[in-house]
Parts: structure tokens; sequence; C-alpha cells
């Protein structure tokens, strides 16, 4: 199984909670990069890993026209339920179903990293992309610049051997990203930062919110329910408040941007 074809059974185990709770989170990464790719009217706009649409409704209220692709079906029934006259589907970032020089701005906000091949799926942006159009991808930024990065120590500790990969980070360090866009032959590469805090009413919600997410799912088929919970209560405890919220202030989220 191919994986992106892994990657999306992940992600649309539990749809719910990442659409609902934890995608919302990344609103000030989504404004940032739809502002300095400077999506307006009429903008011709793929969002690629748009999971259930906040970014895309965003852009839809600056006037663009909206498609949308991700490998969960379950989180597209969201974007499909949100965006009705947008155009969303099942796809994989290397493999679009586009024709060449189709859109004026790509947008790839924690997608890229889920990749099999970075520069190949860069390239497969470029393609699609109109002449003297503008790519865009967000992630994590540097993991000491990260706070939730406690979380992600907790899972990784939890797990009964080292995940394989290059982990959460591995491109976030100053340089890494921009050298893959360059390798793809994108140029006037820039890199700017956001700050998006994680603020959550209580445990469960924050439970129910990150449980959602992909890596998460393929954790629970290697430890249990009970195990990965007190993982994750652990690791929290330094952000809780009296109230019984959970208050992660400082994630800062890069964005590189490009034009073909």
């Amino acid at each position: 199984m191919k994986k992106s074809e892994i990657q999306g059974e992940l992600w649309g185990k539990a749809p719910k909670g990442w659409a609902e709770i934890q995608e919302p989170k990344h609103k000030p990464l989504w404004d940032a990069m739809l502002n300095t790719t400077e999506v307006g009217t009429n903008t011709i706009f793929l969002d690629v890993g748009c999971g259930a649409g906040g970014a895309c409704i965003i852009a839809k209220e600056k006037g663009a026209k909206i498609y949308g692709i991700d490998v969960a079906q379950g989180l597209l029934n969201y974007a499909s339920l949100r965006i009705p006259e947008g155009d969303f589907q099942v796809a994989d970032i290397e493999n679009l179903p586009y024709e060449d020089n189709k859109f004026d701005v790509i947008f790839a906000a924690n997608s890229i990293q889920y990749t099999e091949n970075r520069v190949a799926a860069l390239k497969e942006l470029k393609r699609v992309c109109k002449p003297e159009g503008k790519i865009v991808a967000g992630l994590f930024g540097a993991p000491e610049k990260v706070n939730y990065r406690i979380v992600f120590k907790a899972l990784r500790e939890a797990m009964p051997e080292s995940p394989k990969g290059g982990g959460p980070f591995e491109l976030s360090m100053p340089g890494v990203l921009e050298g893959l866009f360059a390798e793809a032959g994108l140029i006037n590469i820039s890199t700017k930062e956001v700050n998006c805090p994680f603020i959550y009413k209580d445990f469960e919600m924050f439970w129910e919110a990150n449980v959602a997410a992909g890596p998460l799912q393929g954790m629970l088929q290697m430890i249990s329910e009970v195990e990965l919970k007190k993982a994750l209560k652990e690791a929290v405890n330094n952000f809780l408040l009296d109230d019984g919220s959970i208050v992660i202030q400082n994630n800062i989220f890069k964005y590189v941007s490009a034009t073909i």
C-alpha cells in the first residue's frame, strides 16, 4: 500500500475531532499563507491536503475559485459540505488530477511532510501552477520554537520502538524546506513565521482533537488507548490551568512561498 493510501486510511478514521477542533487552530497559519500569496477575487486556488476545508473557506470568502485534494475521504466530506461549489476529490499530491498551468495559487498547509518524495511533490505543484503563479507550504517551525514538541516527545517515548522517518520536525530546520523548493525549480523563495496557539477547554477536548490525527491513529495500532491517553495527559500537565483548560501558547509555524 502506498504511503498516501495509508495516510488516507489513518486520517479518515476519526475525522470529527480534527475537522471541528484541531484543524481550526491553524487559522493564523492559513491567514498568513493566504495573505502572502495574495489570494483574492477570481484566484483559481488549489489546496493540496485540504483536510476539512478550513483554509478553503477563507479563500472562498476572499473571492477565490476553490479546488481541493486530500487522501482522506472522511475529511473531504466536511469540505464538500462546507463549500458545496468547491471541487474536492481524493488524490495524491505526487499525482495531481489536473492539467498543466491551471492554478494561480497552490496552498499546502501541513501536507508536504507526508509525501513520499518531497521534491517530486513540489515539481507536481509547479506543473499545475500557472506561469508567475505562487506556491506556499506551511508546517511546524524549528522545535525550540514549538511548545507542542513536548507532546511529540511523549508520544515518541510511549512507542515500543522508535518511529521510522525523520519525525515531525524533519523539514522544519532553517533551509531544509527552502532547499527542496529550490531543487524543484521554484524561484523567489521567501520564508516567514507565525504563531498558532493551541487552546482546549479540558483534557477530553485535547484528546478528541489530537487522537483524530493520522499519526496517533497509527500509534493506536501498536499501543492501547489507555497507554496513549496516559502519555498525553502527562505531557500536557505543564500547560494545564486551574480551570482545567490546556493552553499551549507558543507554536511557531513556518511558511515558505515561491513563484514559478
